[in-house]
């Protein structure tokens, strides 16, 4: 499964291909789904670009992508969106139109209680498991981690040939992940490296102009379009090397 994520905290200054008001994420989304993409992770914005766990803006986004996108869409619940745990159950709680999941970075406060909460309106919920963070530690003793959707395993080492290392050790320490699908995916300069072992460990994976702003080859993006058949044809590199015929992996 190929998610593309839209724009996560990125903003106009990374250029005018990040989508940034409804109806461009909903135009960004179209292309990349015609690209191959299968699920949509978004990031709601304020008029001035802010993520946002706003009822309103929620509706609005949701609402503009479902008319163009027949897959499933999912947002960000980051503490960065609503950095108190109780004002963001609140807004939670306020959603009139609810997606079909949203993230949970397991290692911010309230992340047992935002998950909760999620499930309980019926919301999907993708675990969010950040190297070099206490998230797998947290999620392996998590009575919800059986519960969830998926486990999203978030490379944060940009170095290439870091990141694939980080990897590894991430994906070591979420272990069985309480029997969950994985999806694994890097940011900037280990977006590539680590999308393409997911290919080789056969796991989900997602790229976006969220995660990487350049193609393989170094050239800049020009949508998220672009990156999602630039990502599947990355991947099925990655599912024709060494490892892919490697049991176990």
């Amino acid at each position: 499964m190929m998610q593309v994520c839209l724009n996560g905290s990125r903003t106009a200054a990374d250029g005018v291909a990040v989508p940034l008001t409804p109806e461009s994420m909903a135009d960004s989304a179209a292309g990349a789904v015609a690209a191959g993409a299968r699920d949509v992770h978004v990031h709601p914005k304020t008029p001035c670009g802010r993520d946002t766990l706003s009822p309103r803006v929620l509706a609005e986004t949701l609402s503009a992508m479902r008319a163009r996108v027949p897959v499933p869409v999912g947002v960000t619940t980051g503490a960065w969106a609503e950095p108190g745990p109780a004002a963001r159950l609140e807004r939670i709680r306020a959603w009139t139109v609810l997606p079909d999941h949203a993230s949970v970075n397991w290692h911010e406060p309230g992340a047992e209680e935002t998950a909760a909460l999620l499930m309980e309106r019926g919301v999907g919920v993708e675990a969010g498991i950040w190297s070099g963070t206490d998230g797998a530690e947290r999620f392996a003793a998590s009575p919800l981690g059986p519960k969830v959707l998926r486990v999203l395993a978030e490379v944060t080492d940009t170095d290439p040939q870091g990141a694939v290392s980080s990897a590894h050790a991430l994906l070591s320490g979420i272990g069985t992940a309480h029997g969950r699908p994985v999806l694994l995916h890097g940011e900037d300069g280990g977006a590539w490296p680590v999308l393409r072992l997911a290919g080789r460990l056969g796991l989900a994976t997602r790229v976006g102009l969220e995660d990487v702003l350049v193609l393989p080859d170094g050239k800049r993006a020009g949508s998220n379009g672009e990156l999602v058949a630039a990502g599947l044809a990355e991947y099925g590199t990655g599912r024709a090397g060494p490892e892919a015929c490697r049991p176990g992996t």
